[in-house]
């Protein structure tokens, strides 16, 4: 099990591997992978029971990523994990390759396609119900963006999900406050989230989004018992890169060779401060 401080420097390594990806493919959701960043490593790292060797079991934890755009950061963690070599990223967005840029099944480890967004919560919802009527005791996660919540599908799949009682159920927001045409407040605003879901019939916890422990314990089991989960995690938009956090701008941008050097250098000076490890 790594510690917190362990996993803190396993996000600034896939953070740097998310840029370099997405710098070769020449398209990206740069800010909001950076934003999810952390969570997928928790999810990954201390949290599902998935490996390579286990993917097709019945008894593996499911994870969907309903926000697919953000699918850079997905397919960093899944070859750290070592459902592929990390060589086949230099094939995001080329003819051919099946790394494309939204999540598609024909990439090991991606549990279902996704990128219309709305559709990651109503399809967890019926792997979770059908957990449930087998008596399987498998968790399913699914990770949604703030702005996605404007699709009536999530209303719905919630409804059922609070109806059924699937405990076995977490959805995480990354809740970052962008979408790529401005505060999601403003362009439509579905706050407040823990009243909404809690008259759902939820149960609702809001955490910061980068902060390791906090996410570890919020997904280390159901908030209830007989209740679906939800996990608001606030985070920022563009995380750990100075000139890309909290701007709009970078929700869908490539950076040029300049940018991704700064960038780059900005990480790598996170990545020289001494390992749990090195003491």
């Amino acid at each position: 099990m790594y510690t917190d401080r362990q996993l803190a420097y396993k996000s600034l390594q896939y953070r740097r591997e998310i840029l370099s990806v997405i710098k070769r493919a020449g398209a990206g959701h740069t800010g909001g992978s950076l934003s999810c960043t952390d969570i997928l490593n928790v999810l990954y790292n201390r949290v599902l029971r998935v490996t390579p060797e286990t993917f097709s079991s019945p008894t593996r934890d499911r994870y969907v990523q309903s926000k697919g755009h953000s699918v850079e950061a997905l397919f960093v963690v899944l070859a750290d994990q070592g459902f592929f070599p990390s060589k086949e990223l230099e094939t995001l967005c080329q003819y051919g390759s099946h790394f494309v840029g939204h999540p598609t099944r024909k990439v090991p480890g991606v549990e279902q396609n996704t990128g219309a967004l709305g559709h990651g919560l109503p399809i967890c919802t019926g792997m979770a119900l059908g957990g449930k009527m087998d008596g399987a005791d498998f968790r399913v996660f699914t990770l949604l963006g703030d702005g996605e919540l404007a699709e009536g599908s999530n209303w719905e799949a919630a409804l059922a999900a609070a109806h059924y009682g699937l405990d076995n159920l977490t959805a995480i927001v990354d809740c970052n406050a962008l979408q790529i045409t401005g505060p999601t407040r403003e362009v439509m605003s579905t706050e407040p989230l823990i009243e909404k879901f809690a008259a759902f019939g939820w149960a609702v916890r809001t955490v910061d989004g980068h902060d390791l422990g906090e996410l570890s314990a919020a997904f280390a089991k159901p908030l209830a018992l007989g209740q679906p989960s939800l996990v608001i995690a606030r985070t920022t938009k563009g995380k750990g890169v100075s000139f890309m956090e909290n701007q709009v701008g970078w929700h869908h941008r490539v950076p040029n060779e300049e940018e991704l050097a700064q960038a780059l250098r900005e990480i790598d000076d996170a990545l020289e401060l001494p390992s749990e490890a090195e003491g």
